[in-house]
């Protein structure tokens, strides 16, 4: 598989790779604070793909007929024990089974269950970045999926955080609570570690910037995408 150049806003050559690649998925999972949606940003803008970040929000809300910040409060976490109980209980009674499948309620389980559906959607599209909301463990097994992970030291992630106008304090407390909250929503949901660094294809350090980021992912789905057509090519048709 040969590669396209293209000309980048920072005055250097950016290798991109051409569209018979058979990579079509890049899914991106972060750490908040490490820069991971302006990288998927800058990923998805030099390849011309569709980029699911704020537009997995949007069509999450709209096919739950709710507002975007409903979804926002319960995206990659799980429900608190008081909801969950509440929950059972009302499945377990006779009104609550007759009348809670009837409301579209933007809960933590319900919202998982669109995410996979709208996740799934995009992937069979193709030509698109995915962040986060657990696209990489729905779609592990595709083979045309590449699937990255940006993190960034503590006090890196605390300093972006507070560029964006928080305080000190806030950053701090998001930093660890945000993240805190996707390993809650990953064991929970697919019984895993996060991040399984088994489910990455490359981790990136996102201190190294994020157009530096960017074009490593770039180059990794590059290598992959003509290390299996080497690997199609090898193999002989009947």
């Amino acid at each position: 598989m040969s590669n396209a150049i293209l000309s980048s806003l920072w005055g250097r050559a950016i290798l991109i790779p051409e569209a018979n690649s058979m990579i079509r998925i890049i899914t991106l999972d972060r750490e908040f604070g490490s820069g991971g949606a302006d990288i998927a940003r800058l990923v998805a803008q030099r390849l011309g793909w569709k980029l699911w970040d704020q537009l997995l929000t949007v069509e999450i809300a709209r096919l739950l007929e709710c507002d975007c910040g409903a979804v926002e409060k319960h995206e990659e976490r799980k429900d608190p024990l008081y909801y969950r109980l509440l929950k059972g209980f009302l499945h377990g009674s006779n009104e609550g089974s007759v009348n809670l499948p009837q409301a579209k309620i933007a809960d933590a389980d319900c919202i998982r269950q669109v995410a996979e559906k709208v996740v799934r959607q995009a992937a069979e599209s193709g030509e698109c970045v995915i962040v986060g909301r657990g696209a990489a463990y729905y779609l592990g097994d595709r083979p045309d999926a590449f699937h990255v992970f940006i993190y960034a030291p503590r006090d890196e992630k605390i300093r972006r955080v507070q560029a964006t106008g928080k305080s000190q304090r806030e950053a701090i407390a998001l930093v660890d609570s945000v993240d805190r909250d996707r390993i809650a929503f990953v064991k929970q949901y697919f019984g895993i570690d996060w991040p399984d660094r088994t489910r990455y294809h490359l981790m990136i350090n996102s201190t190294i910037s994020e157009e530096a980021a960017a074009q490593t992912i770039l180059d990794g789905v590059a290598m992959l995408g003509k290390q299996k057509t080497a690997v199609g090519a090898s193999i002989p048709s009947n």
